[in-house]
């Protein structure tokens, strides 16, 4: 038993140590795109050479390829994101929501002047139902509150 386990041992390290020139002089292709941006930024120092390596790594995609499309969700909310400038806070927020469902301006202005809670409903029914006594008080807010 310890011959079988001292012969994969064996086996395991001959494996390893055998892969790892193979591994090691395989480069990626960022390695590679760092390598040919090395190459031109030749003579370059300090902040222009900084510029330009940022360029070359991170910039346009090379000669011939093409950038990525944006899905149609992503043109949708960078439409609305520019036709939300200039509104902040708990406006931002619903318009952005109507703008993104796909329900037209008129029906979120109509949600948003609805009570949105409960909570709120039952406020608005209390106010409309003052002076109104027992049952036709509880009449009342029943149907006012089924709204």
């Amino acid at each position: 038993m310890s011959k079988l386990l001292s012969l994969i041992a064996a086996a395991g390290l001959t494996l390893s140590l055998g892969a790892a020139p193979t591994l090691a002089s395989a480069k990626t292709a960022q390695q590679e795109k760092m390598s040919a941006c090395n190459t031109q930024a030749e003579g370059k120092k300090g902040d222009e050479r900084k510029a330009f390596m940022k360029e070359c790594l991170g910039g346009a995609p090379a000669a011939g390829a093409t950038a990525k499309k944006m899905t149609p969700q992503q043109e949708k909310m960078k439409a609305c994101n520019q036709q939300a400038a200039g509104k902040t806070g708990d406006e931002r927020k619903a318009f952005m929501k109507s703008c993104l469902s796909n329900k037209p301006a008129a029906a979120a202005t109509t949600a948003a002047a609805a009570p949105a809670t409960q909570q709120d409903k039952m406020k608005a029914c209390n106010k409309e139902a003052a002076g109104k006594k027992g049952d036709e008080r509880k009449s009342f807010m029943s149907e006012c509150l089924k709204k």
